[in-house]
């Protein structure tokens, strides 16, 4: 998307709420938003490139063309959730590795008081309420020279349970978007600013919130899921070893074909 068009589309609030107070109590450097677009994490890249813009957030209220793992690509229905994107400095090494399950486990209890019960974890990047989908997170670093410049963080989060989707998940009735958007990029940023690998702790909490632990799985191979480590890797027992699948798709058994 050009400069131009971005600028055009732009607006002044995000559901009445001036973007530059928005910015101002997010602690961050600006706040960008639109009525419609067709990925935050695109027009997100495309700030980046032209100069510094760590702690800058892009929200819409609808996006034509999301995006998601694996080249997935979506409709964001208009007033259906949050959709968003945060640029930050890349976390180094290993913390980088594991930022998006971090994310996830940041947004969990954050976001939990605003659900229906309690809100549980998919890896390597899904959050749900019962046995659907939430909210997802994608995480898109850019690197020069072997070294990452930024990092796009976009997340999607079910407000009320997409037209489109009405096997997903929504929070309760009357939760406001800009809260929502409040407790988010602050848990997203406590993420983002935590190093290394997983520690036990949040080994720990992730295993109390993992939906697929102890379940049957297609996909990444076929066996019986026993968590995550360390690195974020999932633990799959195949019968003869126990695979670390550090790639792909979670599909369970009862998801698949």
């Amino acid at each position: 998307m050009s400069s131009d068009v971005s600028r055009d589309a732009r607006v002044a609030s995000y559901d009445g709420a001036p973007v530059d107070a928005l910015a101002a109590q997010l602690g961050l450097r600006s706040v960008v938003a639109f009525s419609t677009i067709g990925s935050t994490l695109d027009v997100a890249h495309s700030l980046a490139t032209r100069g510094p813009s760590n702690g800058t957030l892009v929200v819409a209220d609808a996006q034509s063309a999301g995006r998601g793992r694996m080249g997935r690509t979506w409709q964001s229905e208009a007033g259906a959730g949050v959709w968003l994107t945060l640029i930050e400095q890349p976390p180094a090494g290993p913390a980088l590795d594991v930022l998006s399950l971090r994310i996830g486990l940041a947004l969990a209890p954050a976001l939990e008081p605003l659900a229906e019960s309690s809100i549980r974890l998919k890896w390597p990047n899904d959050l749900y309420v019962r046995d659907r989908k939430l909210a997802g997170v994608l995480v898109e670093a850019r690197w020069r020279d072997g070294v990452p410049e930024w990092v796009a963080i976009g997340v999607g989060i079910n407000v009320r349970v997409p037209r489109s989707e009405p096997k997903a998940a929504g929070l309760i009735d009357g939760t406001r978007r800009v809260d929502v958007l409040t407790r988010a990029v602050t848990a997203i940023r406590k993420a983002v600013a935590q190093t290394g690998p997983l520690t036990a702790g949040e080994l720990t909490d992730f295993a109390a919130r993992d939906l697929a632990v102890g379940r049957t799985c297609l996909e990444p191979v076929h066996g019986r899921v026993l968590g995550i480590d360390a690195s974020g890797a999932l633990k799959v027992d195949v019968g003869s070893e126990v695979v670390l699948a550090r790639g792909g798709s979670l599909v369970l058994q009862e998801d698949g074909p």
